[in-house]
């Protein structure tokens, strides 16, 4: 199973649509991820990453509902591992 995370573009650097980075913001984690994939992701917008690739552009709405998601299972793995 392959997982595509969420994150905010922060900011942009080059012009060469191949070669165009991105620094994301992943819920507080911020990397540099190519944009090849994604050449019209602009700043702002957020975008789906994987394995340092925006792979789309999402909406903000459909971002939000992925973190909730991740943060619910991150929440279940814990409380399953806290019990006896």
């Amino acid at each position: 199973m392959c997982l595509a995370v969420p994150g905010r573009i922060l900011s942009l650097t080059g012009d060469d649509p191949l070669t165009r980075l991105g620094r994301v913001d992943f819920g507080g984690i911020v990397k540099e991820i190519n944009l090849a994939f994604a050449p019209q992701a602009r700043v702002g917008d957020h975008v789906l990453a994987h394995v340092g690739f925006a792979i789309a552009v999402i909406d903000e709405t459909e971002a939000t509902r992925v973190f909730d998601y991740l943060r619910d299972a991150g929440d279940s793995v814990s409380e399953e591992r806290d019990r006896p």
